[in-house]
């Protein structure tokens, strides 16, 4: 008996990725998952994604809109998409990735074990490396490969047993708050290295600055109210895996100690914002140069 699951898609102004996106759930290879529907949320659009999202959907009934006239932040409105849900496994992705055309198939697939609650692949940048801003995305998705082999640590696209009725609205890391949940529940995480996802990181420094800065907030929001740390918060991993990283690769250590020193930076930046300025960036300014994934 094949396993059903809903799609939820989260757009803001996502005109440049989400025929690329919807199409690519379309053409997936498929033998025990089964796609039910797939929903897109979109938050506030106001480009041309709700206009292509209804003209797609006139020819694949599978899929279904949902807008949002203001921006609540993306975990309001996977919160929408679960209320909306008929399948029992869900999956979760941003308007602003591509999956491979195998990994639903692999996800979802996952919950043939019982004791499974959540699943996750790997995201692949489609970023060039010959820049440091390249270099650091690059080395950042290995990095949490390397991690996700220790302790499963799920990013860019997660599917999850629905065993809540919503995650918290206020959460700027919806995936690590999915996480949290699953494992309170006495369920597992898997890693699957093998369902690709391809992403595509910042390009520049204010934006790359703007995101890394953003994503520490949202996983000290996570410790405090959900009482849950994901594993990039341990230094002992951390250096750990650096380290492999140095082994692997000696003649990138100076490039590694500059990323690894802006790394610290937003750190210490989204660590004044969460203590010292009591913010939230639970709806989050864009980063434009994260946009048009083209693997």
């Amino acid at each position: 008996m094949k396993i059903s699951c809903s799609i939820g898609v989260f757009a803001h102004n996502e005109e440049a990725n989400i025929l690329h996106l919807l199409r690519a759930l379309s053409a997936q290879k498929l033998n025990e998952a089964c796609i039910e529907e797939i929903i897109v949320v979109s938050s506030a659009s106001i480009d041309a994604t709700d206009d292509l999202v209804r003209d797609y959907a006139l020819e694949n009934p599978k899929v279904k809109l949902y807008t949002q006239a203001r921006r609540e932040g993306k975990s309001s409105a996977i919160n929408l998409f679960m209320a909306e849900a008929k399948s029992d496994v869900l999956v979760v992705i941003s308007g602003d990735v591509i999956p491979a055309e195998n990994t639903i198939e692999l996800m979802v697939s996952a919950f043939v074990d019982p004791k499974i609650g959540a699943s996750g692949g790997r995201p692949m940048p489609v970023n060039s490396d010959q820049n440091l801003i390249g270099y650091a995305v690059h080395l950042l998705w290995r990095l949490h490969h390397r991690m996700a082999l220790i302790s499963p640590k799920l990013g860019e696209m997660i599917a999850f047993r629905k065993v809540m009725e919503s995650i918290p609205k206020e959460s700027a890391v919806d995936e690590a708050s999915i996480e949290a949940i699953i494992r309170q529940k006495g369920l597992q995480l898997k890693y699957i290295p093998q369902a690709i996802i391809h992403n595509k990181g910042p390009e520049n420094l204010p934006d790359y600055i703007k995101q890394r800065r953003r994503i520490q907030n949202g996983h000290l929001w996570l410790i405090k109210r959900q009482k849950y740390q994901v594993v990039s918060q341990d230094k002992g991993t951390l250096i750990s895996i650096l380290k492999q990283e140095l082994k692997e690769r000696p003649q990138d250590f100076i490039k590694l100690t500059l990323v690894v020193a802006l790394e610290v930076y937003c750190r210490l930046l989204g660590s004044w914002d969460f203590y010292i300025r009591g913010k939230n960036p639970f709806v989050w300014d864009i980063s434009h140069s994260t946009k048009s994934v083209k693997p």
